[in-house]
């Protein structure tokens, strides 16, 4: 007691508690254009996700995409903003997964404490490390919200976790949670999302489609797994449920700009299977942990549009796990199979 009379007022405390930081890609905090345009200017800002000389991008980046691209991105946030809360889905379900989590540990709350973070806009990760080592957080758990490893997404938060510690005095502890493409629990998960949501319709699908969002092929070309993990979530995902080549695909989505991009295509997959006579469509995306406008715009709105006006009658699209139990589960599991001895 007598040394700790002698610590300045501001010094941090010391305590050996442990935090859990569960992150997500990221969302503009508004609908306007210029919320938008700060979100998107940070994103697209990134060297991991767009890999172009410098200088080369930064014009067209800045003279011709923050230019027109913010209005656009508003009106299709617009479109699935959760008017209620103010937010965007993917906020939103970050927010209650972390939330879901810390009931889990809640009668250890003295020594574990659970918060979320985006790598792009706020909250950032940046911030939310200084508050967790100022609440005494010794040790922090890194959980990138990714279940298929790739450069762009879990490499990135990876590089801002190192950037952050680079310019902290008193380093915490850091493990990261590896990818879970693979992972037993994530696929019964998936699988009983889809047997689930499939039983609510009164149709029969003919063609289940796993969509994950897509990379440039040349990123694959030099060396990135991401297409690898996905296909294999793709083939244990069928296996469980017991479904063949014929009635499941993997499609790719997302892409963006002239170069050429992980095929097949979603989009045009779909258009091509309601000209062939497919009436009856469903659509998961495993690859995203929380409902956003990838999904729930590019797909539950305009990949559906697209089915319908093509000659298809019914399409669903199979909600993310979202908060799901199943999900805080699958949670739980892998960050303990991670850190058990930092969360005893």
């Amino acid at each position: 007691m007598k040394n700790n009379q002698h610590l300045p007022h501001e010094h941090p405390k010391v305590q050996k508690k442990t935090g859990i930081l569960i992150i997500n890609l990221g969302t503009p905090e508004k609908t306007d254009f210029w919320s938008v345009r700060k979100y998107l200017k940070e994103f697209l800002s990134d060297k991991r996700v767009i890999e172009v000389p410098f200088l080369v991008w930064q014009i067209i980046l800045n003279l011709f995409i923050l230019t027109f691209r913010p209005s656009k991105t508003a009106e299709i946030y617009k479109k699935v903003w959760y008017k209620k809360t103010n937010e965007s889905p993917l906020r939103y379900y970050t927010r209650q997964q972390a939330k879901k989590l810390s009931k889990i540990w809640e009668k250890n709350k003295n020594n574990v404490v659970i918060d979320w973070a985006m790598r792009y806009g706020s909250p950032s990760i940046k911030n939310k490390m200084q508050e967790l080592t100022s609440q005494g957080c010794q040790n922090i758990i890194i959980l990138p919200l990714y279940p298929q490893y790739a450069a762009s997404t879990t490499a990135t938060v990876r590089d801002e976790v190192y950037r952050v510690l680079l310019k902290m005095r008193w380093q915490p502890n850091v493990r990261f949670v590896d990818p879970y493409h693979d992972h037993p629990l994530y696929i019964q998960a998936l699988s009983d999302s889809v047997e689930s949501h499939l039983k609510k319709q009164s149709w029969k699908t003919e063609k289940l489609i796993a969509s994950f969002h897509g990379i440039p092929k040349a990123y694959f070309d030099k060396g990135d797994p991401y297409q690898c993990f996905c296909q294999k979530t793709g083939r244990l995902l069928k296996e469980s449920l017991k479904m063949s080549d014929d009635n499941f695909l993997v499609t790719f989505q997302s892409r963006f700009g002239p170069k050429e991009w992980l095929q097949p295509y979603t989009d045009i997959t779909i258009e091509n299977l309601a000209h062939q006579g497919i009436k009856n469509l469903a659509v998961i995306t495993p690859g995203f942990s929380s409902d956003c406008i990838e999904t729930l715009e590019e797909i539950g709105i305009e990949a559906k549009k697209t089915f319908l006006d093509h000659g298809g009658k019914n399409f669903t699209l199979i909600p993310c796990l979202n908060d799901e139990d199943s999900h805080i589960q699958l949670m739980k599991n892998i960050l303990e199979s991670t850190a058990i001895d930092w969360l005893e």
